[in-house]
């Protein structure tokens, strides 16, 4: 089999490696550092994201509450901070050296590039809409999205103040930053509305931080991207995902006048959380193909749900290389 690099999302699987839950992992420095430290030593995979509930950290630091879930299930915000569009207008941008758990975070990943300098390791940074779906929920979001579309255009502009704060203190510690933006995919927001709604913060948000990191950055976007493809590739990013929720076929003719960018096609969780080894390697097989058209093609596992096999990891890893 033609090899494909392989590129490993480990978030909140890395707690099982200290057999402890999503949530006590990752409320503890020592923890976080301890888990991702584990996993990276079973599985050399780039790039090392580090953290569990990469999407609560923003939303954290302006003060929403992170609920402890049952069992192995990912810390989420339940309740939003914000009762209407006016409250989430009047926030101020937060301190990343001082709120939540940015620093957390930061401590975790830099105590990792020391013990692994050729590794690829970023703090995850969430994009302005989905820091705003925590901060309003998303019924309250939407309908603004609807009715008052300026104003919330307004609001993601004043959230990407401190999404570039925060990346900055990263960078200056010499870590990658990466960015996620997935809840303004469609469904949510139709392509228009993303355009209209979504884009210009988020261009100016990589904008800036593309320019502090002396690069383009990457731009993580799960859902139904297919149809709004060309509107994430004008934000200059070199990197985006082929989610397995979109059209495979459709994402890569729209990415066809953007050579040089870098795609990642994700494959079904299903897959590799349950999946038999017959049908991992078909998957596998699958993509490889679709690299004979596209060169340049990662495979991608999207997030690995925490009670993923790591055997079955190991294996796609091994077929990927050419030796499972």
């Amino acid at each position: 089999m033609q090899r494909i690099p392989l590129s490993l999302s480990v978030y909140e699987h890395a707690a099982q490696f200290l057999g402890l839950s999503p949530w006590e992992v990752s409320r503890d420095a020592d923890l976080v550092y301890r888990a991702h430290r584990a996993a990276y030593e079973l599985y050399r995979h780039f790039p090392v994201v580090v953290g569990i509930d990469i999407y609560n950290l923003e939303a954290e630091a302006y003060g929403c509450e992170v609920v402890p879930p049952a069992g192995n299930g990912i810390p989420a915000i339940v309740s939003p901070l914000c009762p209407a569009l006016e409250c989430a207008l009047r926030l101020e941008p937060f301190d990343p050296t001082r709120a939540g758990r940015v620093t957390l975070m930061l401590e975790a990943a830099c105590r990792l590039r020391q013990d692994f300098p050729d590794a690829d390791i970023r703090l995850p940074v969430s994009g302005p809409f989905s820091i705003a779906q925590s901060l309003l929920g998303l019924d309250v979001l939407l309908t603004e999205v609807a009715l008052r579309p300026e104003l919330v255009r307004e609001l993601l502009l004043r959230l990407v103040e401190s999404q570039v704060r925060m990346s900055e203190m990263a960078l200056a510690a010499g870590i990658g930053v990466a960015f996620f933006e997935s809840a303004a995919a469609p469904p949510l927001l139709s392509p228009r509305q993303f355009r209209e709604v979504e884009l210009p913060p988020l261009q100016e948000a990589l904008r800036r931080v593309s320019a502090v990191a002396g690069r383009s950055l990457p731009c993580i976007i799960g859902g139904d991207t297919a149809p709004i493809l060309p509107d994430i590739l004008s934000t200059g990013t070199g990197f985006v995902i082929c989610p397995a929720e979109t059209n495979r076929a459709a994402f890569l003719e729209q990415a066809r006048d953007w050579p040089d960018v870098t795609i990642r096609v994700n494959l079904d969780p299903r897959v590799y959380v349950s999946g038999s080894p017959q049908q991992i390697r078909e998957a596998v097989d699958e993509v490889v193909a679709l690299s004979r058209l596209r060169p340049g093609l990662l495979l991608g596992t999207g997030a690995i749900p925490y009670e993923t096999p790591p055997a079955n990891v190991l294996l796609l890893k091994a077929y990927c290389e050419g030796s499972g």
